[in-house]
């Protein structure tokens, strides 16, 4: 079977003011403060949040059972009044889904579905085996609930149906050449450590064809170099069109290093004649978590003047009907 990389994918219909955002905690559990204030940032936005009272289960350090996280998720997707579903957060426990969900309910009613972190493992999954275009942005309780948490714009254009947007240097994004080159191909990747612990099972990413994005937080230089040669020796960088990594936030060398973790990168992945870029804020992010769309077809310009990433289509469609594909 062909590589979802390599195919057309479902795009769900466009998030507008006033609709019903459903909240899900599929991973570790969550506080009642933090899901209020991400709610009432919502509502600032013209948003309706929805949740269901046992979101805030907790069993060990997971947010209730998995039968529990795996029918409220099932649910969001089934629900006509819910037209996105957005993870309270990631933590840990996402993977105990994988083998639960009931796909065939949620492959009859795509939506918007966006998180990062441990939720790379759903996104992945939605993504290769649904066909979903899927959302790689804040979640409520890490980036909603605080006022400078969320980058609206590329939210707004990423899931409102924008047809063609673009992030480079220019516009915030902060991002650096490491590798010069261009490159076009499908979106995909998010958090480097989820990305690497697929491999060998059922649900191991699929990159071929794919301008591919990775991010961190808190993992020393050695340590992603020790994932991202997991992933070459793997095979999961031959056909790649290009790279595009995130802030990495705390991921830097300690100061008495003589060394920087592009160089770390560079050193790997320097070979692969593609472009690579540097500084994408999404996902573990500083502040203003960017929102990118997991499965569009994108353009990534790496030069010494800058660095580009341009949308090449519309994520999510605006029309009431049938999602295009």
């Amino acid at each position: 079977m062909p590589h979802a990389a390599q195919n057309a994918r479902i795009k769900p219909p466009a998030l507008q003011p006033g609709d019903v955002v459903g909240i899900v905690a599929p991973a570790s559990n969550i506080q009642r403060d933090t899901l209020q204030a991400g709610c009432d940032r919502l509502r600032a936005l013209g948003y309706k949040p929805f949740y269901f009272d046992s979101i805030l289960q907790q069993d060990l350090y997971f947010a209730g059972s998995v039968e529990r996280r795996a029918r409220e998720l099932e649910e969001m997707f089934v629900r006509d009044e819910v037209r996105a579903i957005l993870c309270a957060r990631g933590g840990y426990g996402a993977n105990y889904l994988l083998g639960v969900l009931d796909l065939l309910k949620i492959e009859r009613h795509p939506k918007i579905f966006c998180g990062y972190s441990d939720i790379t493992t759903l996104l992945t999954y939605l993504a290769d085996t649904a066909g979903f275009v899927t959302f790689h942005g804040p979640m409520l309780t890490t980036d909603f609930c605080n006022e400078d948490g969320v980058d609206v714009a590329s939210w707004q254009a990423a899931l409102g149906g924008s047809s063609e947007w673009t992030l480079d240097s220019q516009l915030g994004a902060a991002m650096k050449s490491l590798v010069e080159g261009s490159g076009e191909g499908i979106l995909y990747g998010g958090c480097l450590s989820m990305l690497v612990e697929s491999l060998g099972t059922a649900y191991e990413v699929r990159t071929n064809g794919a301008i591919l994005f990775v991010e961190d937080v808190a993992e020393k230089p050695y340590r992603i170099d020790r994932m991202l040669m997991q992933l070459k020796l793997a095979g999961k960088l031959a056909d790649i069109r290009g790279i595009v990594f995130g802030e990495m936030l705390d991921c830097a060398p300690p100061p008495d290093k003589d060394y920087t973790l592009e160089e770390v990168i560079v050193r790997i992945i320097g070979d692969l004649g593609v472009p690579v870029a540097f500084g994408l804020r999404s996902g573990h992010v500083s502040r203003q978590n960017i929102t990118l769309p997991i499965g569009s077809r994108v353009a990534l310009r790496v030069s010494g003047e800058g660095v580009s990433v341009n949308m090449l289509e519309a994520a999510t469609t605006v029309t009431t009907g049938t999602p295009a594909r």
